[in-house]
């Protein structure tokens, strides 16, 4: 099964939270209480994110966090780059990924393929998308030409 940590979870939940309410900062200790998670859990994912730059952070009596870009430029792969790191199917479908069966495996350029759409689809999906109640529509579009599994199959 292909899935998510808690902690990646936990982000795009306090990132919601954050994107619900963009004109003002947000305090850790509000962020948790209104997202019913632990206060250390949302402190540590709050330092990830400004680490990967999708939050900025304030000090002072009116510091707080906010979104360092609208939430409609944030989307689910940056969300899951930033604590996950790179998403990729394999280990050879990363950019850097290194295989020692490279040569002989044959199905590398397909799961490539299949990385390809899959991180095409979390990039269509937005903060903004994902802070809506209501639930985001799909299909979202692939670029099937790059992505075409099935015709090269056949």
């Amino acid at each position: 099964m292909l899935k998510l940590s808690r902690l990646t979870d936990y982000a795009a939940v306090v990132l919601a939270q954050i994107a619900r309410h963009p004109e003002q900062s947000h305090a850790a200790a509000e962020l948790a209480v209104a997202v019913q998670l632990p206060h250390p859990t949302v402190s540590k994912t709050l330092k990830m994110l400004v680490k990967a730059g999708l939050l900025v952070s304030r000090r002072g009596v009116q510091g707080g966090y906010s979104l360092a870009r609208p939430a409609s430029h944030i989307t689910a792969i940056d969300i899951i780059t930033a604590i996950e790191g790179p998403v990729a199917m394999t280990e050879c479908s990363q950019a850097d990924g290194d295989c020692d069966l490279a040569a002989t495996c044959g199905v590398a350029d397909n799961w490539q393929r299949v990385s390809l759409g899959v991180r095409t689809l979390l990039d269509s999906v937005t903060l903004a998308h994902l802070a809506d109640t209501s639930p985001i529509k799909l299909p979202v579009q692939l670029p099937i030409q790059s992505v075409s599994l099935a015709s090269d199959m056949a």
